[in-house]
């Protein structure tokens, strides 16, 4: 068994850094889950006309209306088996911006050999994730073609919607991963950032989500 990125890059996957590789590498057999802490160096919404709509998602642990410099945080990762038998990466990130402690969770499903992204608690926003190996060894990947599940599927034109792009690596000299990420829309500009130093682990795991990560309900539809 393999993991969904090792999966969905293919041959690309064996060009990515050794500490990323097996980052990257958990699958629902490997036994183990992920946790990282570290610190943002910056994290949050820049566009202050778009903070109030950010609000409302935090009910939807999906995005947060804070910007901050120097932000705590946590991350945990889960590989298993979604609810309709497909691989899967669960995560959930805690940030601690002072005065609020704000949720971003997700899962990574991989079907048909594509990764779909599926955001909040209740998994309403899926985008399609792309991930390629850079020159460099580290991982980009680009979420795109988002779609909103409100009863109905509702994909977002372009004009609408955003693309967020993320990059990973491994600092040698910081002996921790690097993560720099941004949301950008095509007319508003840069909706939400975060970059940051972190230091990660793995622990035993059965498979089975706990209760912390478990979404209150599952998407199946891509």
């Amino acid at each position: 068994m393999i993991s969904i990125y090792q999966q969905a890059m293919g041959s690309d996957f064996g060009r990515l850094q050794p500490e990323l590789r097996e980052y990257f590498g958990m699958h629902a057999g490997s036994g183990v889950s992920g946790h990282g802490r570290g610190v943002f160096d910056v994290a949050g919404c820049p566009a202050w006309f778009a903070r109030p709509a950010f609000r409302l998602t935090t009910l939807e642990n999906a995005f947060f209306p804070e910007y901050n410099s120097d932000v705590p945080f946590t991350i945990s990762n889960y590989p298993h088996v979604d609810p309709f038998g497909r691989p899967a990466l669960t995560a959930r990130r805690e940030l601690d911006f002072g005065t609020a402690l704000r949720v971003f969770e997700d899962t990574t499903s991989l079907q048909d050999g594509v990764l779909t992204d599926y955001v909040g608690r209740h998994r309403r926003m899926a985008t399609l994730l792309t991930c390629t190996a850079t020159d460099e060894g580290h991982i980009r990947m680009v979420s795109s073609r988002t779609r909103v599940f409100a009863g109905l599927r509702l994909p977002l034109p372009d004009a609408l919607g955003a693309l967020a792009y993320v990059e990973q690596w491994w600092d040698d000299d910081a002996g921790a991963f690097r993560i720099r990420t941004r949301v950008v829309h095509r007319q508003l500009g840069t909706l939400l950032v975060y970059a940051g130093l972190f230091e990660y682990a793995t622990r035993e795991f059965d498979g089975v989500l706990p209760s912390g990560a478990e979404p209150r309900r599952w998407e199946q539809r891509v």
